[in-house]
């Protein structure tokens, strides 16, 4: 039986009215503010309609999520969104995330997806060599940082305790040898929370103390005996700053150990020359965690973990079934923790093409030079920035008698632009993170205008 041509040109008129409505939402995207109007939230319990009998008409089902989600959501795809290191949408991104999902491929396996695997080896060979790392690393496409701290940590873990002769995947964690784990005085919570799923322990970790920009203090770091794994940090959440590889590398080697980087938005350094000596020794470790949805502002979600020893992510994640044969090519599901997956790679591919290595470098650099006029603005209205700006963080403290939180809800509240309070060292403190490629230096200033602006009324 043949398609119905009638039905094949409603399925067409639907996409390109759905189409129409996506152009429309990015094309405003400059001209809002950051933050969504009360109004706008509150219309969205009209969506808490009964659900029907009789279905309704597609496209009126189109044109209500648009009408009534578009006003309600965060313009953090824009210019002034400065909040949680969250990347915007790079055009070339939004593009392939279109031609991605009328594929829905499912990457798991070549047979499923002849594409995503040639483009995975095409992409793992891209970042590998753009950031520096180790030739033979592998690559594994995840949901977001959280997961891929989980997976390089699950690769960790099999291989240490493999080089104490305890077989995790087959025996599991009772009775096997002790894992010590070392972390850092800031590590990221979603770091100990990846510890914990990985059955190390969030809180059975070695902490060692930090300096006054939370970096590790290697002349801390404990005696230990046994299999060793320890967390490092590229890119403090707070203030941007990088743990010391080199001597972070020079124990863990002492110790035949495994050094772990948790680089969220940090490991994007490693593609900028500028940064080297931020990133030095950075190439030294066993694997790394990142984000493409940050720095590289491809669409959520997209996790990335690298993992440099041969065999380590097959050890922890191959599943065996007879429906399941050997294949050629990369088979994703056997290198990370999911099996059904999104092709991720699509659009990572897509932006680094069109970038190339120094549209990289550029994308990092102006990210930092926004994060440099937001500190310097900031400090001339009488803020106290906290932090070595090094990289897209920026960590202030209005003068006093006006509290960092209160600031920051009076900016959330105000709109147009928006960042996030913290803690830093025990006090309430306010955070502006700068990743989107939208923002320029004049989006920066703006943005500091604005909080000051928040910080006269509140006085």
């Amino acid at each position: 039986m043949g398609v119905d041509p009638a039905d094949r040109a409603a399925e067409a008129d639907l996409l390109r009215a759905a189409a129409q409505l996506a152009l429309e939402h990015v094309a405003g995207v400059a001209e809002r503010p950051a933050a969504p109007t009360p109004e706008a939230v509150a219309a969205l319990a009209a969506f808490g309609e009964e659900l029907g009998a009789a279905g309704r008409p597609a496209e009126e089902t189109l044109r209500l999520l648009a009408g009534l989600g578009g006003p309600a959501t965060v313009a953090s795809t824009g210019a002034r969104y400065f909040g949680f290191v969250t990347g915007a949408t790079l055009p070339v991104a939004l593009g392939a995330a279109f031609l991605s999902a009328a594929w829905d491929q499912n990457a798991a396996l070549p047979v499923m997806s002849p594409v995503a695997a040639a483009l995975h080896d095409v992409v793992r060979g891209w970042l590998v060599a753009a950031l520096g790392l180790p030739g033979g690393t592998d690559v594994g496409f995840v949901t977001g940082a959280t997961v891929a701290n989980a997976t390089c940590l699950a690769a960790a873990r099999d291989a240490l305790l493999a080089g104490a002769g305890w077989d995790a995947q087959a025996d599991g964690l009772f009775g096997a040898p002790p894992v010590t784990v070392v972390v850092g005085e800031h590590a990221h919570s979603t770091l100990r929370k990846s510890l914990g799923l990985v059955g190390l322990g969030r809180e059975r970790v070695l902490v060692v103390p930090a300096d006054d920009q939370g970096r590790i203090r290697p002349e801390l770091l404990p005696r230990v005996d046994g299999p060793v794994l320890l967390c490092a940090q590229a890119g403090e959440v707070n203030t941007g700053a990088f743990d010391p590889f080199e001597p972070l590398a020079d124990w863990v080697a002492e110790h035949g150990g495994w050094l772990h980087v948790d680089g969220a938005f940090g490991l994007w350094a490693l593609a900028d020359p500028q940064r080297a000596h931020l990133v030095r020794g950075l190439e030294r470790a066993d694997s790394w965690a990142t984000d493409g949805h940050k720095w590289l502002n491809v669409t959520y979600d997209c996790g990335i973990a690298f993992v440099a020893r041969e065999g380590a992510l097959r050890r922890s994640f191959a599943s065996v079934a007879g429906y399941l044969p050997p294949d050629e090519g990369f088979e994703a599901m056997h290198h990370t923790p999911q099996s059904s997956q999104r092709a991720r790679q699509i659009e990572v591919w897509a932006v680094l093409r069109t970038l190339g290595r120094d549209g990289l470098a550029e994308l990092v650099q102006r990210s930092c030079a926004v994060a440099r006029a937001v500190a310097e603005r900031l400090a001339g209205h009488g803020f106290t920035v906290l932090n070595d700006v090094v990289l897209n963080q920026v960590l202030v403290r209005p003068p006093a008698p006006v509290d960092a939180a209160a600031l920051a809800a009076a900016v959330q509240a105000d709109g147009r632009v928006w960042c996030g309070p913290t803690s830093w060292r025990g006090a309430p403190a306010l955070r502006v993170s700068t990743s989107s490629w939208r923002s320029t230096p004049a989006d920066g200033v703006l943005a500091a205008d604005v909080i000051a602006e928040c910080l006269a009324a509140a006085r």
